[in-house]
């Protein structure tokens, strides 16, 4: 607590007058009482548990402010006395209120010991009452345990008598019943045998565990022993009843059947061997009829082998259907089995006659095989051709059964088929099984469809050479697709349907080589080749390889690389040399071009994502028309290119009459000059046209547009710089030209021919505005400084910063050659802009910011023509 005054505002008298003695600040008082001080974590515990506002409960009271505070002043004292009472009144109050605790707090303890003292009594009692019920317990069990000692003795002995008496009943089935099985196997008796064997089986599983014993043993290998008889008897027994003089006896196919039963009942290799045997029997006549060099095994005759099958399946259903049991599935085995031996002889026929083999041949017997394969799938399941494969080794070691080292000699495989391997089998099970031993040469029909495509290609090229231009499109409905196209891809389709029916391997991609190679030589020959003035090397520059040529090229790269030399050539003509111009019958050829490399664009795609669905999974991204799609892209863009080139030509006379306009001499401005109208009449000309040809196309004619616009402005304005000189009243004309012109130019997709009725519905679009817009304001603003006075010469050259955009010191030439000033003449006008560049560069005060200063065009419009630059170039990309 502080005992010192360090208000500075109060009276210094005052505490004298309560009697308080102060002292200096570096000076103690030596009567302050002894404070107390709390730690912070206790003194928060008495705020949370007794909170209050009374400045007297702080733990940091300055007792002299508390005084000061409540007598502030002299006049204040006259309460003193009773505020000294107040005070008085709360310590004695406080004083009680610890008496009272202290004495609460001296009962409780007392009240504790006793309640501890009780609680420990309580415990020693519960103590004694656990042990007493412990000692009955005990007590109780062994009570129990003398009771129940004799029921167990008992109930021991009934489960070992019971388990005796099993035994030997066990024991006596297996004596009788071996002995039974005696006399039924030696006597031919398989029905009962079938149904005995399987007992005594299931009885001797029981003995397992017995095996140690003499007589057990002994009788377990007496069963074994019947086992291997009636295995080996049924064999010979089948043997001699299919193929001896009395086979097909009725009391033998009973005796017959009755002995399958057996056999399921025996060690799946004894049935394996069995159906081996059966099946091989079978298939002897077919191996005899159709050996090598027999007439009937060639490929022309195949659909005799699966005649053959049909039929010997109905007579073995008839004669031995009844013989065996349905889960032996003998009729899929016989067929699956019929299949691997046709697939093992064609495929050695082909390897020895492959140069007999030609495409008509082949495709006969992969049809006819397909079919018969597509039948088997239908009639059977497919569940036995897991195990088809095994039969021939197992025929040929059926004379061994007795030495192999699987006793149960089943394969898992037959027996663990899981749901998805059987449904996955169940769809198509017999796809391919004899159709695969053609896939190696399936290059011969590759090479035949290679030359029916040249064949075809070649007839194309002809006939376009023969027909001459293509006829003019009907009203409203655009060019036709050329019909030289879409048969081309109609043989691809059929082409693709009758490969991927005979593989989906690599012959696919083999495939896909082809189409590629065809798609170039068809675009050599027939789409750049049908193109006037250009793609005939009669009238032309451009020389086309010949099909032959084509044809000797090893591989791929090698084609494309001469497919791109004639693109290149193709080109060239768009830049080099004199300008080509082409009749009315010309454009609608070219239009006819773009219509049609527009459908091989998207047949394309189309052939790729087909071809990827039916190939294999693993070889699909190994298919790609990427360079082919590229290549009628080039295409395309070159046929705009002529397009482009030929209204250019068409502009081209009126461009060269407004320059031999004297416009120094026009005193009056008047409406539109002369050569705009050249210019007007050669696009009314040629504008309608191409748009009624590309109405299928509608982007290639959006593309003509933007591409004639961005090439036609720029010319437009390098023959107004040619305009010299200009007066005043010559600069106006030309502007009203130019507005005149530019409205043109913005209306130019919807335009018509004099007199017709301007098309309603269809907007320019947006990218082709802003071309013309940009372009032809700039035009619009280059007049307008030549409008301007040239003095003083300050104000011309900010004039020419403000309105146009992107200046340059060689363009502000040429605009003063158009004002008549001579370049020796120029050097102030050019130090001045060269000034005014360095000062907007360097940031230079005063300086006029070239195309920043407010009111001029640029101020509001920069940022936003940026933009548009960027739109543009994006639009262009993508067109």
């Amino acid at each position: 607590m502080k005992n010192s005054i360090t208000s500075t505002t109060q009276d210094p008298s005052l505490p004298q007058l309560l009697g308080v003695t102060c002292s200096p600040p570096d000076q103690p008082m030596t009567s302050s009482p002894t404070v107390v001080v709390f730690p912070p974590e206790v003194q928060a515990a008495i705020e949370a548990v007794l909170p209050s506002n009374d400045p007297l409960d702080t733990p940091d009271l300055d007792v002299v402010q508390y005084i000061n505070k409540l007598f502030p002043t002299e006049q204040s004292l006259a309460g003193l006395d009773e505020t000294m009472s107040d005070l008085n009144c709360q310590v004695v109050s406080i004083e009680d209120d610890m008496r009272d605790m202290v004495r609460s707090q001296t009962a409780v303890g007392g009240d504790a010991a006793a309640a501890l003292e009780e609680a420990q009594t309580a415990i020693i009692q519960l103590f004694g009452q656990i042990r007493d019920i412990k000692n009955k317990a005990g007590e109780s069990e062994s009570m129990v345990k003398e009771i129940t000692r004799d029921i167990k003795q008992l109930d021991t002995a009934k489960k070992n008598l019971t388990s005796a008496i099993t035994t030997l009943n066990h024991l006596h089935m297996l004596v009788r019943g071996t002995a039974t099985l005696t006399q039924l196997t030696h006597s031919r008796q398989y029905g009962e045998a079938a149904l005995l064997l399987q007992g005594l089986l299931e009885v001797l599983s029981h003995f397992k565990n017995y095996q140690n014993i003499a007589q057990i043993k002994e009788l377990s290998d007496q069963v074994e022993s019947l086992k291997r008889e009636l295995g080996d008897q049924i064999i010979k027994d089948f043997e001699a009843g299919l193929t001896g003089e009395n086979s097909g006896a009725a009391g033998g196919s009973k005796q017959l059947a009755e002995a399958c039963l057996v056999v399921s009942v025996l060690e799946p290799r004894v049935k394996r061997s069995l159906m081996s045997w059966f099946i091989q029997l079978q298939m002897k006549e077919y191996t005899i009829l159709f050996t090598t060099g027999e007439d009937d095994a060639w490929l022309d005759k195949v659909d005799r082998r699966y005649n053959w099958l049909k039929k010997h399946l109905i007579e073995f259903e008839e004669r031995f259907g009844p013989l065996f049991p349905p889960d032996w599935e003998m009729s899929e085995r016989i067929a699956a089995e019929f299949c691997r031996v046709t697939r093992g002889d064609l495929g050695r026929l082909l390897k020895q006659r492959q140069a007999e083999v030609d495409t008509k041949l082949l495709l006969h017997a992969i049809q006819k095989t397909a079919a018969f394969e597509s039948l088997l799938s239908r009639r059977f399941s497919g569940v036995t051709l897991n195990t088809s494969t095994q039969l021939e080794t197992i025929n040929n070691t059926r004379g061994e059964i007795g030495v192999s080292t699987n006793p149960f000699g089943e394969p898992v495989d037959e027996f663990s088929l899981t749901s998805n391997s059987y449904q996955a089998i169940n769809l198509t099970p017999f796809k391919g099984i004899i159709s695969q031993c053609f896939e190696p040469y399936l290059h011969i029909y590759l090479e035949a469809q290679d030359r029916n495509l040249a064949e075809m290609i070649s007839r194309f090229a002809g006939d376009l050479s023969s027909q001459g231009a293509a006829p003019a499109p009907d009203l409203g409905e655009g060019s036709p697709v050329l019909a030289s196209c879409g048969d081309l891809f109609v043989f691809y389709r059929k082409c693709l349907v009758q490969c991927s029916e005979l593989s989906t391997g690599q012959p696919m991609l083999a495939l896909a080589t082809l189409f590629k190679k065809n798609l170039r030589e068809y675009t050599s020959r027939v789409l750049v080749a049908s193109l006037p003035k250009i793609g005939n090397s009669a009238g032309g520059s451009l020389q086309l390889p010949a099909m032959s040529q084509l044809s000797q090229l090893k591989d791929l790269s090698q084609l494309s690389q001469a497919t791109t030399g004639i693109l290149a050539n193709f080109s060239s003509l768009l830049k080099e040399g004199e300008a080509v111009r082409f009749s009315a019958a010309d454009q609608v050829v070219i239009c006819s071009c773009l219509v049609t490399v527009e459908y091989c664009l998207d047949t394309t795609t189309q052939l790729e994502d087909k071809m990827k669905q039916k190939v294999e999974t693993g070889l699909a991204e190994q298919i790609s028309f990427s360079g082919e799609l590229d290549m009628f892209h080039s295409v395309t863009g070159n046929c705009v290119g002529l397009l482009v080139q030929e209204l250019d030509c068409a502009c081209e006379q009126g461009l060269v009459s407004m320059g031999r306009v004297n416009w120094s001499a026009v005193e009056q401005v008047g409406d539109q000059s002369l050569y705009v109208s050249q210019l007007v009449q050669a696009m009314r000309g040629m504008v309608p046209r191409l748009r009624e040809c590309l109405q299928t196309s509608r982007k290639y004619f959006t593309q003509f547009c933007i591409k004639f616009v961005s090439s036609f402005i720029p010319k437009f304005i390098s023959n107004l710089y040619k305009c010299k000189p200009v007066g005043t009243v010559g600069a106006e004309q030309l502007l009203l030209d130019t507005h005149s012109l530019k409205t043109v130019l913005v209306d130019l997709p919807s335009l018509v021919e004099a007199g017709q009725v301007k098309p309603v519905g269809r907007k320019a679009p947006q990218a082709f505005t802003k071309v013309v817009v940009k372009g032809m304001t700039r035009a619009e603003m280059i007049l307008k400084v030549v409008m301007s006075p040239l003095e003083p010469a300050r104000a011309f050259v900010e004039q020419y910063v403000r309105l146009v955009q992107d200046t340059d010191g060689a363009e502000l030439s040429k605009l003063l050659e158009m004002k008549g000033v001579k370049r020796s003449e120029q050097t102030l006008y050019l130090e001045m802009y060269r000034e005014t560049q360095s000062a907007v560069a360097g940031g230079g005060a005063g300086a006029v910011p070239g195309g920043s200063i407010p009111g001029s065009p640029l101020h509001g419009g920069q940022q936003e023509q940026s933009r548009i630059a960027k739109l543009e170039k994006l639009i262009k990309n993508r067109l």
